[in-house]
């Protein structure tokens, strides 16, 4: 009895600690989010391995969710602006699926390229690859490794990407990383001027930060967190 006692004591002391400590983190993450160092962060790692030396023989137009998405939207946007860039250049969708299937993912990438005025005829795939590492190895198949090419991902992907590409042989690899543009529009109101109930807090209508940027700033956190756990393993496993 005393030894379940004990077990139970020593349980519920982890777990205050625990809870201590989960508490610290989301106020330290919303602090943060008030601040600009988030983006900075998101930033880092969109550009720090980004860069344009070497005209693309292939643009890899990297694949992020299904279809539609926003990842692979976005990606495809930007694959179409390089792709109009670079005319002479091949267009390499890797996304793993059943290209036998008109209705697969990779298959709605391509046909979103060819609304997008990227002609059927540049468009290969890649479909097997099943991480950044496996799609690099699988490149190396299709691709010389001394040919330049133009990686497309999503900015927080992309330091991982390049080094990943590098890892395996590629000699030139550019990068691009779809980051999204924020909007031109003043999203500004007089909360008091829309009518509804006149209640005692404070007016949110000009203050953009509250409404938006701290939330941006609290997404960017959790991608950026995400981003260096998936940096750190793919370091340990020796695939960057």
């Amino acid at each position: 009895m005393f030894k379940t006692k004990f077990k139970s004591i020593l349980f519920l002391r982890l777990l205050r600690k625990f809870l201590v400590l989960i508490g610290i983190f989301f106020v330290v993450c919303l602090v943060f989010s008030f601040t600009e160092q988030p983006y900075w962060g998101y930033h880092w790692l969109g550009t720090s391995k980004a860069e344009l030396k070497w005209e693309p023989k292939t643009i890899i137009l990297l694949g992020g969710g299904g279809m539609p998405s926003q990842s692979n939207l976005m990606r495809s946007w930007y694959t179409e602006k390089a792709a109009k860039s670079f005319p002479a250049s091949k267009v390499l969708v890797a996304m793993p699926g059943a290209l036998s299937d008109p209705l697969s993912t990779p298959q709605l990438m391509k046909s979103e390229l060819e609304l997008r005025g990227v002609s059927a005829e540049r468009i290969a795939f890649e479909p097997e690859g099943t991480n950044t590492r496996s799609q690099a190895l699988n490149c190396q198949g299709i691709i010389k490794m001394q040919d330049p090419i133009l990686l497309v991902t999503s900015p927080e992907h992309m330091r991982r990407a390049v080094l990943a590409f590098k890892k395996v042989g590629f000699e030139k690899v550019n990068a691009l990383p779809a980051f999204e543009n924020a909007a031109e529009a003043d999203f500004s109101f007089t909360d008091d001027e829309l009518g509804g109930n006149s209640i005692m807090i404070p007016d949110v209508g000009n203050n953009i930060n509250m409404r938006y940027q701290m939330w941006n700033h609290l997404k960017y956190e959790i991608l950026i967190a995400r981003e260096m756990v998936a940096l750190s393993y793919y370091k340990l496993r020796g695939w960057i």
